[in-house]
């Protein structure tokens, strides 16, 4: 069963502040000695890792059917001409 991914306060936010702030968490988890104090960044980061993801993939799905959208004028371009 998939989870559901609430965006929340980060919905408004673009990819690269998403990737911005997963990689501060990063740098902040790796000077941490202690991971019992980590779990919360980690938490936060794995939860910006969804979110960059499914940012990333709804993005990858409108640009695939934009694309598909333009070969599509362009064959109905093409198969004009040819029947002129």
């Amino acid at each position: 069963m998939k989870k559901k991914i609430f965006l929340g306060e980060n919905s408004s936010k673009s990819l690269k502040q998403l990737t911005l702030e997963a990689n501060k968490i990063v740098e902040q988890l790796e000077k941490e000695l202690d991971l019992k104090n980590s779990l919360d960044s980690y938490q936060k980061l794995i939860k910006l890792n969804n979110i960059i993801e499914k940012k990333f993939y709804t993005k990858s799905k409108k640009i695939g059917e934009n694309i598909k959208e333009k070969i599509g004028n362009i064959k109905i371009r093409k198969n004009a001409k040819k029947r002129k």
